[in-house]
C-alpha cells in the first residue's frame, strides 16, 4: 500500500512539473495571440484560446507568484547572486523560476521522505535535502560547464593567435572563435560581441566574461589582454604563450587526477558502502533493518551515522584535492 501511495505521489509531482514547464515556455503565447486578433489575423483556435477563461486565471496566477518571488529576492537582495549562479551553470532560468523550483524541491522532499519513513520527525530533513538538491545540481551544472570552457580555452586562444597573425582585429578574432567553436565556448563569445555591439567596452566584456566563466585560465588571459591594451606590445606572441601554459596545466592535471584516483575511490566507498550494506539488509532481513527508522533512538543514530559518511567523504575530498 506504501509502494502504492508513493507511485500515486510522484506521478502526481511529475504532471505538475509538467504543467509548469509548459507555462513556462508558453508564456508569450496569449499576448501574441491577443495582439493577432486586435489586428484581424487571429485564426478561430486562437480565438478559442484566447476565450477560454480558466487558462487565462491559471496563466494570471503563476505571473502573479512569479512576481511576488521577483519582489521577495529583490529586498533580499539575491537577485544578482542566483543570476550569476544560473548563468555560470548555463541554465536558462530566471531567479523567481528557480526559486519556485527549489520551494517544490523542499515540498518533494518533505512528502516523499515522510512516505517512506512514516514518521513526522523526518519531515525538517526531507526539507532540507530538497532545498539541498537544486543548489547541488547547479554546482555539477557549473563544474561540467567549466571544465568543457577550460579544455577549448587553448584551441580557442590559437585561434585569436592565428587570426591576429592573419591581419584581424580582435573582435573579428573573437567572431572567427564564435564561429569554429563548440558549447559553451559558442555562447560566451556570441554573448560577448553582442554586449561590444551594444557599445560595451571590450575591457567590460572580458571582466563580465570572467564573472559568468570563474575560470584561472581565463582569467590570466584577460589580464594578458587588457595589459596589451594599455601598455601594447605584442598581443598574438603572449597569447601564444599562455596558450601553451594552459596545455601543461591540463597535461598536469590529468597526472595528478590518475595518481589520486585510489583516494578518490575510497571516498566513494565511505560514503556509498553503508547504504550498500543498509540495501542489503533490508531485502534479507526487513525485520531486523527497519527498527532504524520506526524507533527514535534508530533515527539519531541514522543521522549521526548519515553525519559521519559526510563529514568523512568531505576529509578525503580535501586531501585529493590538489590545486594546480
Amino acid at each position: 500500500m506504501k509502494g502504492l501511495l508513493i507511485i500515486m505521489f510522484l506521478f502526481t509531482v511529475t504532471l505538475f512539473f509538467l504543467l509548469i514547464l509548459q507555462r513556462f515556455s508558453s508564456k508569450n503565447k496569449l499576448t501574441e495571440t491577443r495582439v493577432n486578433r486586435y489586428l484581424g489575423s487571429v485564426t478561430e483556435v486562437e480565438k478559442a484560446a484566447v476565450q477560454v477563461p480558466k487558462k487565462f486565471q491559471r496563466t494570471m496566477q503563476l505571473r502573479f507568484v512569479k512576481q511576488t518571488v521577483k519582489k521577495y529576492l529583490a529586498k533580499k537582495d539575491k537577485t544578482a547572486h542566483i543570476e550569476t549562479l544560473l548563468s555560470q551553470a548555463g541554465v536558462p532560468l530566471k531567479p523567481e523560476e528557480y526559486i519556485m523550483f527549489k520551494w517544490i524541491s523542499i515540498a518533494l522532499g518533505a512528502g516523499i521522505l515522510n512516505l517512506i519513513v512514516g514518521n513526522l520527525i523526518v519531515i525538517p530533513l526531507g526539507a532540507y535535502i530538497g532545498s539541498v538538491i537544486p543548489k547541488m545540481i547547479l554546482k555539477r551544472r557549473q563544474r561540467v560547464r567549466l571544465k568543457k570552457f577550460n579544455d577549448a580555452l587553448p584551441e580557442m586562444i590559437s585561434t585569436i593567435v592565428g587570426a591576429l597573425r592573419a591581419g584581424f582585429s580582435f573582435p573579428q578574432a573573437l567572431k572567427s572563435v564564435a564561429e569554429e567553436s563548440s558549447s559553451p565556448m559558442k555562447e560566451e563569445m556570441e554573448l560577448v560581441l553582442k554586449e561590444m555591439q551594444y557599445g560595451v567596452t571590450i575591457e567590460d566584456s572580458l571582466n563580465k566574461l570572467k564573472e559568468r566563466m570563474p575560470s584561472e585560465d581565463l582569467n590570466l588571459m584577460v589580464q594578458a589582454i587588457l595589459i596589451q591594451r594599455q601598455v601594447g606590445g605584442n598581443l598574438a606572441t603572449v597569447l601564444d604563450q599562455i596558450a601553451n601554459t594552459i596545455r601543461e596545466r591540463i597535461k598536469i592535471q590529468g597526472q595528478i587526477k590518475t595518481l589520486t584516483a585510489q583516494g578518490r575511490l575510497s571516498g566513494m566507498v565511505v560514503a556509498l558502502l553503508p547504504v550498500i550494506l543498509g540495501g542489503l539488509l533490508f531485502v534479507i532481513e526487513p525485520d531486523y533493518i527497519t527498527v532504524l527508522f520506526t524507533n527514535t533512538i534508530g533515527l539519531i543514530l541514522l543521522c549521526v551515522a548519515v553525519v559521519s559518511c559526510v563529514i568523512g567523504f568531505i576529509f578525503i575530498r580535501k586531501i585529493t584535492a590538489i590545486e594546480v
